[in-house]
């Protein structure tokens, strides 16, 4: 009777550092998915489903390299394959994209933009602004004049001729006054909330005959509308608001943001 009794407590014994054995090699596996989805910040599902359609394009490659010395400024650039029934190239037009100050080139190509330009038969180029994303700081960019000329140089180092200029946010340090001076070089302009627009006169804005798009996000009641005293006063403007949505307007509300710069796209063609 006393030899079972032994025998049972230690089959029971046994069983139990069996299954603590097993909770120790599990435990760790467990807690590692829990800190992991506690992490996971979730996209707004607007963005996440545009930036879904801009990797699931097999038809368009995005090709990156630099242009210029001093800084050495990357790019990229949309590049549809040649297809039967693809768009043709005769009528396309040239649009390059700059960036605020919390992103990059590379947004543009998430976002999806990039590629559905291209997709629409147009060519898409995006650019990182000296000390930003892949395009290392520079010290001759402090006057508006300098400014000027970088994007003149990077518009004839990427072969854009008459370009559509799409600028965002701090970008407009080199975008509004590229405009005022050699407004007739572009084809069009799209500003979303730009800065640096209070440093021009109305007069000034009033000259400028390039047809302009202005677009900038509901709720923003700062920068956007700021923006917008001195932009409306261009006479070939129209301007779109993007409801429900931020400073980075295009971030919140792709569809519609895309949707708007396509179809100014079409008038100009």
């Amino acid at each position: 009777m006393t030899m079972t009794l032994i025998r049972n407590r230690l089959v029971l014994l046994v069983l139990g550092v069996l299954v603590t054995f097993v909770l120790y090699l599990l435990l760790p596996a467990i807690q590692h998915e829990r800190f992991t989805s506690s992490f996971d910040i979730p996209k707004s599902r607007a963005m996440e489903e545009e930036m879904k359609k801009g990797q699931s394009s097999s038809n368009v490659t995005i090709l990156t390299g630099t242009v210029l010395q001093n800084p050495s400024v990357f790019f990229r650039e949309a590049l549809l394959a040649q297809k039967e029934g693809a768009p043709g190239t005769e009528n396309r037009l040239e649009v390059i994209f700059l960036h605020g100050q919390s992103f990059s080139s590379k947004t543009w190509e998430e976002l999806g933009t990039l590629a559905l330009l291209s997709e629409s038969g147009h060519r898409a180029v995006a650019i990182d602004l000296p000390g930003y994303g892949e395009t290392p700081r520079s010290t001759t960019l402090e006057s508006a004049q300098s400014r000027v000329a970088f994007l003149q140089q990077i518009f004839k180092e990427l072969k854009l001729q008459k370009p559509v200029l799409v600028s965002s946010s701090m970008s407009g340090r080199y975008s509004i006054p590229f405009l005022l001076a050699f407004g007739e070089q572009l084809k069009g302009f799209v500003p979303i909330a730009p800065v640096g627009t209070k440093d021009f006169t109305t007069q000034q804005y009033q000259q400028i005959q390039t047809p302009t798009l202005i677009i900038y996000g509901e709720h923003d009641t700062a920068l956007g509308l700021q923006s917008l005293q001195s932009l409306q006063q261009i006479p070939k403007s129209r301007v779109v608001v993007l409801p429900g949505a931020g400073h980075a307007c295009y971030l919140d509300k792709p569809q519609e943001f895309h949707k708007a710069l396509l179809n100014f796209l079409g008038e100009l063609k």
